[in-house]
């Protein structure tokens, strides 16, 4: 997924042509040991006094930590031992070596063991961390009958690490106010530039049997941008994909749309490291302070605290969580989660507070983006049963007005608590910085670069990758196009291009008109209007592309013949409906003319004069009908693509097509029908696997192959996902097929156990794509000689077949990750290779901006 919020950030570094310098730093390093038997104390507790900063020491007991402030103690602790405080000094690289003393009035109470082999075997750690995982079940919401509570959530986000100098911009003289300082020492650094909030107070009602959790949303408000160009409703829904809730008692908990293995999971003892560092008793029940850390520092793991409670239950009490600096992940500076529970009536420890905050950069230095997500719960009552009604309906429920603005008051009285200062003007300063020309200005380019259009007010002109491009048939190709915006109309929406051809010297052209039947936008969800449409333009047949303009001028280089096309006349009428349940449907009208272009020519036999006669044009008329259920989705709207966030939902999709001869020049009756299920699998610290099954069974005699399955092949350099990237266009035709498709990224699992590999944080891919079909004997051409023939080669041989020996099958590995951008990927094609003009191997690359 082409990761938005990266390129929202990339918008604010480029408005201000920032440059960013360090606070003063400050590096210590050092080894700790027991001043006796000068064993080393492994991951020792290294802590700034007065701070929440620290570190643990490694396995060795060695420790690194880098300041930004002016800092003068340090403060070192280890379980059984008197702590140690040493003096630094603010603005220099200096080692300090530490040796512990045994604290003798714990000897009756703690045995220490120096430097050895860590083991799970007899290990306390490891003993009581089994008891925390035997007892999940008891301490989770779900043990209850019935739950309610109240729940507030805050989001914000604001540029960070923003230099002294950056702040003194001429640009900014006036707009001081929109700075806020804060601690150089936390995360974020000393300047900060608030740039986005968003609160929400909602009911929540629990029902275990049968299961239905309920969010009633009592009141919502945001700062909102200018819609020409953000996706506000967008922008928030990603957001709230990367800052999502961290229920510690789930086997994974997801952070920035990858899923790290909780330290209390199943299978935790197994990837992580675990040890007893602290034992409080000056609260009841005691509390044991477990430290806990990856077992290799780059998989996708946390590492940091639990406070257990030893009253029986082993409940948590209190966590915190970070990640190594190592982690395979992109772009993540920092990442700082902090969990409170507080005993209830029913003497289990429900969730009071999760924190989660974390900064995105492109290098260790200079600015950033940090984003910190709070949720609050509170009134929280146990098995009081709710009426049926009150769980009834859509997981999320909105119960206010979403045109009527809270009083301020409202959000004062009903905040659980109260907005930091970074926060507190954040509504009307980005009011306030959308009026800075500079900042228009850079949105503005920003839009034409990232999404391909300029705004002139009610009209987009672009997009601009399509200006130019070339192929064997037009030669060089020069379009031009726009569409209307919502301040032309928000309900009717125009689009048009027009393109020409210095080759076939022909022009091409689209336009439609688009009618909103619901007083929103058509591309804001839940979709519910009417499209009417002409096309001449021509086109590949068996190319279909995701997120991609076909004319797009990097997909002009293709390998292989590539001369093969069809001029097309498209009449299209499409009705589309969204639910919010995820349920849509699009009823559909097409007529179609197309025409070979190019090498392309369509010939069948002529029974009268026992010869070949070309045909000049294939018409047909269609009727369409598809279903499509999408379990909790959500979306990023783009200019061009409404592009779906991943989540572990399978997402079901059906299509009824029917040739209607006779209607309209209409010459081939036939029903087409298709299906698709895709789900992505998450694997925890395996990575993840997107598996997509087709099928499709058309029913009809003599139908012509260019109203077959064309199967979708690829002949560019770009790697496609629902393509077969070495098959050839309109290599293969069926009237029936199956297919399956796997992209497992292992996320580096196995690169991060590579010494030499795992600093580069590259990523492993492993695909395979198979696909079964026939061509029954009616719709064959072979054994039938009034079909349109198929296509052949100059040489004679044929360019054209169906599925009827064997399963289609190519499969790659790539590496991924490569400049955190490039994908790589080896591709094989593992049969069919007796075919004219194939490849057994090709290299294929991918862009793709990911965490």
């Amino acid at each position: 997924m082409i990761v938005r919020f990266k390129i929202v950030a990339v918008f604010f570094l480029i408005l201000f042509g920032a440059d960013f310098v360090s606070a003063q730093t400050t590096i210590i390093r050092g080894v700790l040991t027991d001043s006796a038997s000068k064993e080393t104390l492994p991951y020792a507790n290294v802590l700034i006094p007065g701070t929440t900063i620290g570190t643990l020491a490694d396995d060795e007991g060695r420790y690194a930590i880098k300041l930004e402030g002016t800092y003068t103690k340090i403060q070192f602790g280890y379980i059984g031992y008197n702590t140690a405080v040493r003096t630094i000094e603010p603005g220099k690289d200096q080692v300090i070596n530490v040796k512990l003393s045994v604290n003798t009035s714990m000897l009756t109470e703690v045995v220490i063991k120096g430097k050895a082999r860590y083991r799970n075997r007899n290990n306390p750690a490891v003993e009581l961390i089994q008891k925390v995982i035997d007892h999940k079940k008891e301490n989770q919401m779900e043990a209850n009958d019935y739950v309610q509570y109240e729940q507030y959530e805050k989001i914000s986000l604001a540029l960070s690490n923003l230099s002294d100098k950056f702040r003194e911009k001429r640009i900014f003289r006036n707009y001081q106010f929109l700075f806020t300082e804060q601690d150089s020492s936390t995360i974020g650094g000393k300047n900060m530039l608030p740039a986005y909030l968003r609160e929400r107070l909602s009911q929540i009602y629990f029902r275990k049997n049968p299961y239905k959790k309920k969010q009633r949303v009592l009141a919502d408000q945001r700062a909102e941008y200018d819609a020409r160009f953000i996706d506000n409703d967008g922008l928030s829904t990603y957001f709230n994909r990367l800052y999502e809730d961290i229920n510690i008692y789930n086997n994974n908990i997801s952070v920035v749309t990858n899923l790290l293995l909780s330290p209390i999971a199943n299978s935790a003892p197994t990837f992580y490291k675990f040890f007893i560092t602290d034992t409080i008793k000056t609260q009841q029940p005691w509390l044991v302070e477990l430290s806990f850390i990856p077992r290799n520092k780059t998989d996708l793991l946390f590492q940091g605290k639990l406070y257990v409670t030893l009253d029986g239950h082993y409940g948590v009490q209190h966590a915190y969580l970070t990640v190594n600096k190592d982690i395979n992940l992109n772009f993540m500076r920092d990442l700082e989660a902090k969990l409170e529970f507080e005993k209830s009536s029913d003497g289990r420890y429900h969730m009071s507070k999760s924190t989660l905050g974390m900064e995105f950069a492109f290098g260790d230095k200079g600015g950033g983006l940090y984003g910190e997500r709070t949720v609050t719960f509170r009134d929280y009552e146990i098995n009081r049963a709710q009426k049926d009604s009150v769980y009834q309906g859509p997981a999320e429920e909105i119960m206010y007005n979403p045109d009527e603005k809270k009083n301020p008051d409202f959000w004062v009285n009903s905040r659980h608590i109260p907005l930091e200062r970074r926060e507190v003007e954040i509504y009307k300063n980005v009011d306030t910085l959308q009026t800075i020309k500079s900042f228009k200005r850079t949105m503005d380019i920003g839009t034409l670069l990232f999404a391909g259009y300029k705004t002139l007010g009610p009209l987009e002109i672009g997009p601009v990758n399509t200006f130019y491009s070339f192929n064997p048939v037009e030669g060089l190709r020069l379009r031009f196009g726009g569409r209307t915006t919502p301040q032309f109309s928000k309900r009717l929406y125009f689009e048009t291009y027009a393109a020409y051809g210095f080759k076939d010297m022909k022009w091409k052209y689209f336009v439609s008109g688009t009618y909103s039947l619901n007083n929103k936008s058509v591309y804001h969800f839940p979709l519910h209007y009417f499209r009417v449409s002409y096309q001449h333009d021509t086109k590949i047949p068996g190319q279909e592309l995701q997120f991609v303009q076909e004319d797009n001028f990097l997909l002009s280089f293709k390998r292989g013949n590539n001369d093969r096309w069809l001029y097309n006349d498209i009449y299209k009428f499409e009705y589309v409906r969204e639910f919010p349940s995820r349920i849509s449907y699009k009823l559909g009208f097409t007529q179609w003319a197309q025409s070979p272009a190019g090498a392309l020519v369509y010939q069948r036999y002529d029974t009268t004069s026992d010869g070949l006669i070309n045909i000049p044009k294939l018409s047909n008329s269609e009727v369409s009908l598809e279903l499509r259920y999408a379990p909790k989705e959500q979306y990023y709207q783009g200019k061009l693509y409404r592009i779906p966030i991943p989540n572990k939902y399978p997402v079901f999709t059906f299509r009824y097509a029917a040739g209607i001869k006779g209607f309209l020049d209409g010459e081939t009756s036939y029903h087409n029908f298709t299906g698709n299920i895709a789900k992505r699998f998450f694997l925890s610290q395996f990575g993840y696997a997107d598996v997509t099954a087709e099928g499709g069974y058309l029913i009809g005699k003599n139908i012509p192959f260019p109203l077959l399955t064309i199967h979708r092949a690829n002949q560019s350099y770009a790697y496609q996902l629902s393509s077969y990237n070495l098959m050839n266009f309109l290599e293969f035709v069926s009237d029936h097929y199956a297919s399956l498709g796997v992209e497992y990224y292992l996320n580096g699992f196995l690169f991060n156990k590579i010494p030499l590999l795992k600093r580069l944080k590259l990523r492993e891919v492993v695909a395979f794509k198979g696909l079964y079909g026939g061509l029954r004997n009616e719709n064959n051409p072979a054994n039938n000689p009034e079909l349109y023939r198929f296509l052949r080669n100059d040489d004679g041989t044929s360019a054209t077949y169906s599925l009827n020996k064997e399963p289609y099958m190519e499969g790659s590995v790539g590496i991924a990750n490569i400049f955190k951008l490039l994908r790589v990927d080896l591709v094989k094609r593992f049969n069919y290779l007796d075919n004219p003009n194939v490849s057994e191997w090709g290299i294929r690359a991918r862009v793709k901006l990911d965490f």
